[in-house]
This record gives C-alpha cells, structure tokens and sequence, in this order.
C-alpha cells in the first residue's frame, strides 16, 4: 500500500505524474473543485460578515468518499492542485474535508509537469496560502452576488433565463458600445496622391506619396483640392530634398502568458479562447509521445507572467546555437518584464522538453494539439532570439513646392523572424518590404506616372475574439484565465453573435446592457470593474481584507439594488415577424435566435413548439439537378450549401461556390484559400481542377 497521497485536479495528469513518483505514491484527481455554494439560493451569509456556505458539490459524493479512504490510509495527503488561485482554494476545500491542518506543510504546486518540477515540489511541501484563498473567495463571492441579485430582476422584467455577471456584463458592454461607435459613424471623404518615379539611370520605378505643402502636412479632402496640386506638378520636376539612411530593428515580443496565446491562436489559426484553453491544457497534463510515454509537453497554461526560468533560458540558448548559430543570439538573454509583481509567481507559457520538437511529436499528436504546441514552441524561442535587422531609406521629394515622402526597408538579418511571424488583428495592415533605389540630394527623377484614388474613412471594426481579448487585458477586465468561460457564456445567453470572425451584440443584448448602464451602472463600468480587480490583487497580496472589500462593495450594490427592484417596469423585446405561416395553429412565425444561429419559431409558444430553419437563397443552382443551393448551418455555426431537394439529390458543398462549374466534371468550382490566397477549386474531391 502506498504511503503517501498526492491529489491533483485532473484526472489527466495522474498517468503522467504517477511515473515521476514511484510506487510508494499513490495519486488521485478531485476532478476539480468538490465543494462550492449551493446552486438552489444565494448561499452566502450576508448579516453575518459575509460567510460562505458551501456544500459538497451534487455528483462528487462518490470521489470525495474515495479521497477519504485513500488519505485516512496514508502516511502524509499532498495537495497538488494547479498553481493558481482557484487551485489553491480548491486544495483548502480538499483539507477541510479531509481533516488537513491548513498550517501543515500539505501543499506542493509545480509550473511544469516534468520529473524534476514534480520532485523538487513534493520534497518541498509549503502550507496553504490563505491570502491566495481568501482572493478566490472575494471573487466567487463578488459573482455570487451579482448574479444571484440582478439575474431575477432581468428573468422578472425582460426575459425569463437571462443572467448577469460581473465580468460577463462588462464584455457585453464592451461590444455594445463599439456597436453604437459604427452606428454613428460619419465616413469622411479623402484623397490619396502617389507619385510613380524613378531614376534616370535605373529603370525600377518606385512610389512617393503625397505629403503636403512647404514641409507642412495637408490632407486632400476633395477631388478640388487633388486637381490643384495636379496642376502644379505636372509640369514640375521632382527633385530630391533629403535622403537618411539607417538601420531599423525590430525586436521579438515576450513568450505567451494567457490572453497572448488566446489571441494569437484567434488570429493565426482560427481557434475560439476555449478551444485554445481545452487543447493547451491536455498539452500541460500529458499527452502519450511515440517511444517516450506520457509528457507533459509545455507549462502551467494560466498564467499572467512573462519570467522565464534561468534553466529555460540555457536550454533555449544551447538549442538557438546549436540550430541557427550564434549571431541568432542576443547579446544578453532577453528578460522581459511583468505588469505587476503579484505576476511573478509563475513562469511563461513554453515548452517543457527541448528534445521535443514539434517534428518528433507531430505523428503523436491530433491536428489542433500539433498547431497549439508549435505556436508555443515556436513564440518562446523566437522570444529568445536575435533582433531582426532592417536597412532603411527615406527621402522627402519636392515638386513645385509640393513634398512627396518615398521610404523603403530591406531586411538584413532576420534574426527572430527566422522562426516567429506575429499574427495581425483584422484591420490591421501588414508592414511590406518596399524596396527603394538609394537617391542622391538634389537629383531630379523621372514621373513616371500620377495615380490619385478617392478613399472614405472607415468606422472601426468589430470585436472579434481575440480583440476583445485584447480590449479586456489593456483594461484589466477579469483575468486572462476566465476569458474564455466569459466569451462563451455571453455567446451561450444570446446577448452576442459570433459573424464569421465578428462578435456582434443582439438586441437582447443591446436591451440589457441598456438597463444595466441605467440601473447597475458600476457592474458595467469598465473602471469600477477594473478597480475591483486591482483590490482582489490586494487580498491576493495580503494587504487587503476580503471581507472588508465584500463590505464596501455591497454597501453601495444594496442601495441600487433596491432603487431597481422598484423602479424598472416589464420590457418588451421586439420580435422580427416573418411572413411563414405557422401549420399548426396559422400564426405568423417570428425569428429568434438559438445556439447555432438563427431560426422560425411559432409566438404561441408554449400551447404550439413548432419551429423551422430559416431558408436562404444562395444564388447558386445545383450542378446535378438544377434546384436552388441553400445556404444552411452546421451544428458549430459554419455555413454550407445544399440543394432543395435534400437526400433526393444529395448535393451538399461546405465551401462558397463560386457560380462556375468544372470544366472537367461538372461539378461545382468552389472558393479555397492557402495562407491569404484564395483560388477556385473543383468541389469533387476525386477531380484536381483547379484556377
């Protein structure tokens, strides 16, 4: 039997944590939390200093017998759950179950699941860390109240089934008010003026763009205003003013921390913020490795901090050298710096196993594993490389007291970007490589060529996941560990819809963000929000009184709480009525909006319950038989096109077609896309037509 028990979270690292430890350890999994407050009330004592009253959770009846069995049988119970506050409260709940002292050394935490890590920790026991528990606490509670004091209010006056949350009411918030910014957008007209020139003794033509007049700036608002500097410069020559020649360099970004992963895995491969979470944490817990076992390939995937071990940080180095040479190093290893100190506890996202390359592992591991891994393996190094090196020239070029600016880079040494490219958000423009012949002060070049294009300033896009991401970090919205529940719960209650990549609010949405901005201003004020955050980091540190901050917050909540429950009358939502007629009981169906988007549902519901997808014309006929394409969705939200007929012709397209048919075999050509390219292809897999 044996004498010591190490309890974990996930039942997905005791394979790989079991082989560290030797038979005289036995490991088993509390399959996350196993107490938490009641779901049936509010649970939280609130006269009497705010005391929690938490149960055991419905399900976990039969692990918390098992984990009693085992640790009233061993010599000594260590709590190795993850290394974050909602692992430490977690281990706290585990030793008020158990009988463990919390001022026993009882709790082992590790940033890696690797032998060394796990050992190291488990001959290192500390005890629980209360302040860490006490920020959990603060944070649960905080939730607990909101959702459980404003949720009725909405079920009673809007719309029964709709919640309210501290976090999730902010993000809501967040893509609400970018909504009303694009609403009232006013496009401005411009101008856009290049010069196409070149030298007299080199045939390259290179652009200068228009920059103003007497060394001032001048925008081009209207075609007038193009028409009188064309007048100048058509017949005036374009001398060269100045010319600077440098170096630029562009240095490599810090290895991911949470919301970064989450926002790149959005941008490069397409990933929403859980999927990114669910695959990184298999990544972390232990994945099976062709002749190697079970690994844990990469670290703690909830993280805030950017710090990097030094052991990390040799290994890194001995593989850049090794692989690309020495000038692929900097001249001291990079060491990037945390927003606050309360970060500094774990390390960086990164691999674990520098024998582990993303090529050794590739056969072992499912396709988004593989692409999640190789993100991280390939941002950590590149985050510990050389700058990238550019030779740059500008030039300011005059033509009839007009400025033109002319500037182009060349690469030199790509250092980092030899490995590591980062992903751009949507609407952002890519930096070019424009390469520009060196110029000579005084010299008068050749026109070439006078282009001018009449463009309208654009309101600002969207959120898209990993925008929003972004937005709620800068602005220290919740913490990067929880984004991904927010995202999917303001998706699951229908206040946003996911359009392609865009986040879009509902008027349900749209309405309830409207009532809580009237009512409960402060749980949707993005700096009240962001305060509470920066006082949860207090408790964290010790220097803050979680009951004391449950005080003060609920002082001022009460009061409106109360004004609201008064106050606010019963809000109708408009429904968007259809012109189908309902079979079943002849009333008109109206749209509403589910899970995988929009459908015809019957208004009498609940005496009728007859619904019917909505059917879209997508223009296009069917190659076989000649009815219409429809456009419909799949069960994750994504369009594809099927004929009318259904099973009867069978005709089913998951790409947009383009409106041709194959030259080959007749079939629909559809729209694919490699990298940014996108091309036509024959939709028939057995035919390799292509355009």
């Amino acid at each position: 039997m044996a004498k010591y028990l190490v309890i974990v979270e996930s039942p997905g690292k005791l394979k790989t944590i079991g082989k560290f430890l030797g038979k005289d350890y036995k490991v088993a999994a509390s399959i996350g939390h196993i107490r938490d407050l009641p779901k049936s009330k509010l649970g939280i004592d609130i006269e009497n200093n705010f005391e929690p009253q938490y149960i055991a959770i419905r399900g976990k009846g039969d692990v918390i017998k098992g984990l009693r069995k085992e640790a009233k049988s061993a010599t000594k119970v260590f709590l190795a759950t993850d290394p974050d506050r909602e692992g430490e409260a977690i281990s706290w709940h585990l030793a008020a179950l158990l009988g463990i002292d919390t001022a026993e050394d009882c709790r082992v935490s590790f940033n890696e699941i690797t032998q060394k890590a796990v050992k190291e920790a488990i001959v290192k026991p500390r005890k629980i860390d209360l302040d860490l528990v006490d920020a959990q606490q603060g944070r649960r509670l905080l939730d607990r109240i909101v959702g459980y004091k404003i949720s009725p209010i909405l079920w009673k006056k809007v719309k029964k089934g709709l919640s309210a949350g501290r976090v999730q009411s902010v993000a809501v918030r967040i893509i609400t008010d970018r909504e009303n910014e694009i609403n009232a957008f006013e496009s401005e007209e411009f101008w856009n003026l290049t010069a196409k020139l070149k030298k007299s003794d080199d045939p390259k033509v290179f652009e200068a763009r228009f920059h103003g007049k007497n060394d001032k700036k001048l925008e081009l608002k209207t075609k007038e205003a193009v028409d009188e500097v064309l007048k100048v410069i058509e017949t005036a020559p374009f001398v060269v003013k100045t010319v600077k020649i440098g170096e630029k360099r562009r240095h490599p970004s810090a290895p991911f921390i949470t919301s970064t992963l989450q926002q790149e895995a959005a941008r490069k491969l397409g990933f929403a913020t859980r999927n990114t979470m669910s695959v990184a944490q298999r990544l972390y817990e232990g994945v099976e490795i062709k002749g190697h076992g079970n690994l844990g390939l990469i670290t703690y995937m909830r993280t805030d901090s950017v710090r990097v071990s030094t052991e990390a940080l040799d290994a890194a180095k001995e593989y850049i050298v090794t692989h690309f040479g020495k000038e692929y190093l900097p001249p001291t290893p990079r060491v990037y710096k945390n927003r606050n100190a309360s970060q500094d506890a774990h390390e960086a996202i990164r691999p674990t196993y520098w024998n582990m390359t993303p090529e050794v592992v590739k056969d072992s591991l499912p396709t988004d594993q593989f692409k999640v891994y190789k993100l991280i393996w390939d941002k950590f190094l590149a985050s510990q490389m050389a700058s990238a090196v550019y030779d740059t020239v500008s030039s300011d070029i005059d033509a009839g007291g007009y400025t033109f600016k002319a500037s182009g880079s060349k690469i030199k040494f790509k250092g980092y970007l030899h490995v590591y490219t980062e992903g751009k958000d949507e609407g952002t423009e890519e930096e070019k490589e424009m390469v520009i012949p060196i110029l000579t002060v005084g010299e008068t070049l050749i026109k070439n060529a006078l282009d001018f294009e009449q463009k309208f300033t654009q309101p600002p896009l969207r959120y898209t996941e990993a925008t929003l991401v972004k937005m709620m970090e800068e602005k220290g919205i919740g913490r990067p560990s929880t984004y991904a529940a927010t995202i999917s719960t303001i998706l699951a209650r229908n206040y946003v819809v996911r359009d392609k990549k865009f986040l879009i609010p509902t008027e349900l949405g749209t309405i309830v963000t409207d009532l809580l901005k009237e009512y409960f201003n402060d749980i949707v004020d993005i700096d009240f929000t962001a305060n509470m955050e920066s006082s949860l980091d207090k408790v964290e540190e010790g220097s803050l009184n979680w009951r004391q901050l449950m005080k003060e917050f609920y002082d001022r909540f009460s009061v409106v709480l109360a004004k609201a429950e008064e106050e606010i009358g019963n809000i109708e939502i408009p429904q968007e009525i259809s012109d189908v007629i309902c079979e079943k009981c002849g009333r008109n169906l109206v749209v509403k909006q589910g899970k995988f988007g929009k459908f015809l549902a019957c208004p009498g519901f609940p005496e009728c319950r007859n619904t019917k997808p909505i059917i879209v014309d997508s223009g296009f006929l069917c190659p076989k038989c000649g009815s219409k394409m429809l456009v419909r969705k799949d069960k994750r939200g994504r369009d594809y096109y099927t004929c009318e007929t259904g099973k009867e012709c069978g005709t089913t397209v998951f790409d947009k077609p383009t409106g041709e048919l194959c030259q080959q075999c007749n079939s629909l050509m559809v729209w694919k896309s490699f990298g940014k390219k996108r091309f036509p292809q024959c939709s028939n897999r057995a035919c390799t037509a292509k355009k």
